[in-house]
């Protein structure tokens, strides 16, 4: 799935892949569903943060870098992509970006389900 998202004017394109969840472990040593689904706790219906104290706005600058990354292997170092926006304005890039990984999993889970049916 990709989506391209407007970043503080820029257009950014974000991908979710097979290759997405290995990418994120490759850079980051930490499973993404785990991170995915401890992140999803903090954030409401709707996409909002409710839950600062356990927020961590790490895992969600992460996640973002790796789809981005995924849609364009080019991109630089997270750091170095963050600092290229003067605005992240979460509550509208997260929802979006939630959603992408939510289907993703969804996509494998329903078919593995499909594959044990056969």
């Amino acid at each position: 799935m990709e989506q391209v998202i407007k970043i503080d004017g820029k257009l950014v394109r974000f991908k979710s892949s097979a290759a997405f969840a290995k990418r994120y472990k490759a850079h980051f040593n930490r499973s993404v569903f785990a991170d995915f689904f401890m992140l999803s706790e903090s954030v409401k219906e709707g996409g909002g943060v409710q839950n600062l104290a356990n927020f961590d706005i790490e895992i969600f600058y992460d996640i973002a870098w790796v789809l981005a990354k995924t849609a364009d292997d080019s991109i630089p170092p997270v750091v170095e992509w963050l600092d290229e926006f003067d605005e992240f304005p979460i509550d509208e890039i997260m929802p979006k970006l939630m959603e992408m990984v939510t289907k993703s999993i969804e996509s494998s889970h329903q078919s593995s389900k499909e594959t044990k049916k056969k």
